[in-house]
């Protein structure tokens, strides 16, 4: 059975092809995420699409967002994967109104040990949580349904 953190590498790969390669993000769209073995799931193909294209569409917002909490270093310094995964995590908090912020770290932490370096876990948990808490306080974290699943666990 596949699952959402399957859905979540798939779409990691896709924006890794567009950041190193020279094709459309349609193209790439078409040729890794539509090509995956999930799309025939209407629910898990609409949440990679979804992922993707905000992910990509909103880059330089998200880029803002970690910069502001990567502390004496620059962006484009960080590893690439490590980059990705945590666009991809606040893409999440920021679009995903449905997703509980907790998942979005766990998820991100898991996918960044499997895919990056032995301390990329701890370094993506560190910075999703300054970033989290820099956006609730600015109000642009708007959860509803499943996504208040954390007030509810008395955060």
């Amino acid at each position: 059975m596949i699952n959402r953190r399957q859905v979540r590498e798939t779409v990691l790969k896709a924006i890794y092809a567009l950041q190193l390669g020279k094709d459309s993000t349609q193209h790439v769209a078409d040729t890794i995420i539509k090509k995956a073995e999930f799309t025939k799931e209407k629910e898990l193909r609409r949440f990679a699409e979804k992922l993707f294209f905000n992910t990509v569409e909103h880059e330089e917002e998200l880029d803002e967002v970690i910069s502001k909490h990567i502390k004496n270093w620059d962006i484009h310094r960080l590893a690439l994967i490590d980059r990705l995964v945590l666009k991809m995590a606040i893409c999440e908090f920021i679009y995903f109104e449905e997703i509980p912020t907790k998942v979005s770290i766990n998820e991100a932490i898991e996918i960044a040990k499997r895919y990056s370096t032995a301390k990329s876990g701890r370094f993506i948990n560190g910075i999703l949580d300054a970033a989290l808490t820099d956006l609730d306080e600015s109000g642009r974290i708007n959860k509803k349904g499943r996504g208040l699943i954390q007030q509810s666990l008395g955060n």
